[in-house]
């Protein structure tokens, strides 16, 4: 597993793309454009981008690890 080269949420830019979801969970480039195209993930189609609102990135993480409770 690849290590996040972010520490914390507010490094974070405002709306992240594939690249930057595979950096932030430490895993391929190739995943993370799997997890945009997602039927549960909280991307958003902007033209030809597919992104992630960082707030909604952090929700679905905090959902899936329990940091939300």
């Amino acid at each position: 597993m690849k290590e996040s080269i972010y520490k914390t949420y507010d490094e974070l830019p405002l709306f992240l793309n594939a690249q930057t979801v595979a950096k932030v969970l430490g895993v391929s480039p190739s995943s993370g454009y799997e997890l945009l195209r997602e039927k549960d993930f909280p991307s958003l189609r902007i033209g030809n981008r597919i992104v992630v609102p960082k707030e909604d990135f952090i929700r679905w993480v905090e959902r899936r690890t329990g940091g939300a409770e």
